[in-house]
Formats: structure tokens, C-alpha cells, sequence
């Protein structure tokens, strides 16, 4: 029988997944490879309510990773006080195994727009991102994880790598690091450059969790592969291919499936879960 007393305020080095509430009674009574689930901030700032009510729940049974979508770290305007009073709040009661944000921002002015937006890698930008980091650990009480993005487009601005900016930005603010596999994969494919070079690239013993996802395939306007990270369909093969090549390198970490949008039943997303497990149980043998 599974052991329903108060986890462990860790994420374990197995599989978890981005929770969706019409899977809550399987995560529950059949979780399979699952020891984990990932929420996203923002849903959880309310008062109360069945959301709130199922995350008490689940937070009893397994570690919650706690995901912002929301705080704009990479904008030039400062950071939402109020957003970080909410932010705080939730962590102060669920007490959340990790916190990450993305690298982007989504915010101008008083605007919020619904989109996780590139920024270019320059000295500026990289003293804006660490001074917002600081920030968010300091009013939080704990270290962030600071994720990679997905990439549509290169900066002539950038004098910078991507991989440089994140080591700089781990080394100046004391973050960790979230690797989204998935993000590096569809960044490669529509910036040309190698996957496997990124990787090699990456400052990997700072990684506290690793991403996987699904993305589209599409094309631009000339006829070359255009990928858009949609957290839409299965794990590609080539994104599995790519895990291994991480894990080979970092050694076991916690890997969370993403699947946002068209949420498949749970046998499905399980399957996704059991094959990081065997992809992490290979590491063993």
C-alpha cells in the first residue's frame, strides 16, 4: 500500500508530471512510475475552492514542484510586488519541493501578455535577470530554478551564448537550473545549431530538474522545419534520444513529463512517465 504520511521535501530522481485535475483520482489510487507532480503558480493564488482542496491532498502524498508562468523575470520594467505577495503566500502554506521560472518575460508597462518572450544575451539584460533573481529568493526564502527557453529566433544583439548567459546568471544570483529537453531540441531545430553541442555546453551540475515535452512540426515560410513547443502531443522520439544523452552526463534527476494542452487520459500520460522511469532505471545497469 502506498504510504500516505507527509513526503519527504525533495523531489526524488523519478518520474513526475504536470498535474491536470481530471487526473487526480489516478494520481491518487494508481500512479504508477509517478512520484511527483508540477503545478503552475498562478493556478493556486485563490483563497480556496477544489483546486486548493485537491493540492492539499495530493501534497500529502507526493512532493509538489511549484512552476511560475507569470513573474516576467527577463522584462525591464521591475518585478509585480503584489504577484510576489501571492507567490509567497503559497509557498509559505504548501511548502513546495522546488520553485522555477522561466527564462522570458511578459510584461510591458502596466501590459501582461500571455506569452513567454525571448530576450537578447547582453550584459544589460544579464544584470536586470540577476538582479530580479535575487529578488525573487530573497522575498521567497529559497533558491530558484531558472529554465531554459524555447527559441524561435536569435537576437543580432546577443553577444552572449545562451548557455553562457544561464552559467553567468547561476554564478552572479545563486539559482539552479531547470533543463527543459524538449525546449533545447525545438530550439535547435529552428536556430540550426546541435543539440547534443547545447548539452556539452550546459552548465549541468547545476540542473535540479529536468523537462521533457511534445512539440508540433510545422514549416516556415520557406520551407524549412519550424517546431513549436505546444506540450501537445507525445515525447518525440528524437527529444527521448536527447534525455538519455543528459542523464548519461548528469546521472539520475527528476524528470517531469509536460502535457498542457488536448490532455490526454491517464493511461497515456502514464505511459510518457514509464518510459523516463526506464530511461533513469538504464542509468543503474
Amino acid at each position: 500500500m502506498r504510504d500516505t504520511t507527509q513526503p519527504d521535501n525533495h523531489l526524488p530522481n523519478a518520474p513526475g508530471v504536470g498535474f491536470k485535475a481530471g487526473h487526480f483520482d489516478d494520481l491518487i489510487a494508481t500512479p504508477g512510475p509517478v512520484q511527483w507532480v508540477e503545478i503552475h503558480a498562478e493556478n493556486y493564488m485563490g483563497d480556496g475552492g477544489r483546486p486548493l482542496a485537491q493540492l492539499r491532498a495530493l501534497r500529502n502524498v507526493m512532493p509538489v514542484s511549484l512552476h511560475g508562468v507569470g513573474l516576467s523575470i527577463g522584462g525591464e520594467s521591475p518585478l509585480d510586488g503584489a504577484h510576489l505577495a501571492r507567490l509567497r503566500h503559497l509557498c509559505d502554506w504548501l511548502n513546495p519541493a522546488s520553485f522555477s521560472e522561466h527564462l522570458a518575460w511578459s510584461t510591458h508597462d502596466t501590459a501582461f501578455l500571455n506569452d513567454l518572450l525571448p530576450l537578447p544575451y547582453t550584459p544589460a539584460t544579464l544584470a536586470r535577470v540577476a538582479d530580479h533573481i535575487d529578488q525573487v529568493q530573497q522575498a521567497l526564502g529559497r533558491q530558484m530554478l531558472l529554465e531554459n527557453p524555447s527559441s524561435y529566433l536569435a537576437f543580432d544583439a546577443s553577444i552572449l551564448s545562451e548557455t553562457e548567459f544561464l552559467a553567468e546568471l547561476v554564478h552572479r544570483a545563486g539559482c539552479g537550473l531547470l533543463l527543459d529537453v524538449n525546449n533545447v531540441f525545438v530550439s535547435a531545430t529552428n536556430l540550426g545549431f546541435s543539440p547534443q553541442d547545447y548539452i556539452a555546453a550546459f552548465p549541468l551540475h547545476h540542473v535540479g530538474e529536468i523537462h521533457i515535452g511534445g512539440h508540433d512540426a510545422q514549416a516556415d515560410e520557406h520551407g524549412a522545419p519550424l517546431l513549436i513547443d505546444s506540450h501537445a502531443a507525445p515525447v518525440a522520439d528524437p527529444v527521448w534520444a536527447l534525455l538519455d544523452d543528459v542523464l548519461a552526463r548528469t546521472g539520475p534527476r527528476p524528470v517531469l513529463v509536460e502535457w498542457d494542452t488536448d490532455v490526454p487520459d491517464w493511461p497515456v500520460l502514464a505511459q510518457d512517465a514509464t518510459r523516463a522511469d526506464r530511461a533513469l532505471e538504464a542509468l543503474a545497469s
